[in-house]
């Protein structure tokens, strides 16, 4: 199976803190993953930046509709890198 990245996208710092840590407890993560801040594509405003958790899943072994019921609780969602 190729590698398979899921990006968690959130609407702010706060809540991609809160999704880390839950994703981390919910699939037994060794390390939290740590959110990054990305602007919006054509986006100058620092407002408009939007906050990631991006996890690697090299087996394909985590749930996409559970990681988006997971970021969709905090008003974000998920997209596959």
């Amino acid at each position: 199976m190729d590698d398979v990245r899921h990006i968690l996208v959130l609407p702010d710092r706060d809540a991609a803190e809160e999704v880390a840590e839950e994703v981390a407890e919910r699939l037994g993560l060794a390390e939290e993953p740590r959110p990054v801040r990305e602007a919006l594509a054509g986006e100058d405003d620092a407002e408009d930046a939007q906050w990631l958790v991006v996890l690697d899943d090299p087996d394909g072994a985590y749930d996409p509709a559970e990681l988006d019921a997971l970021a969709t609780e905090y008003d974000g969602w998920l997209e596959r890198g």
